[in-house]
């Protein structure tokens, strides 16, 4: 099974999502909160369009 967006409404009414794995796991925490659907939909595809970034150790 493949990885899933998941988007939902969190307890204040906003908009959130998070990424899963094909067998449930969460890979990605939730998201900022957003006002409205599309916000949210705009959110995830800014992630998927800048997913391809170096990675940076901060220790």
């Amino acid at each position: 099974m493949a990885a899933k967006w998941e988007l939902y409404t969190d307890g204040g009414g906003e908009f959130r999502f998070r990424l899963k794995a094909g067998n449930g796991e969460v890979i990605a925490l939730s998201s900022e909160s957003y006002s409205s659907k599309s916000g949210a939909l705009n959110g995830i595809d800014s992630v998927r369009r800048n997913a391809d970034a170096e990675i940076v150790d901060v220790d």
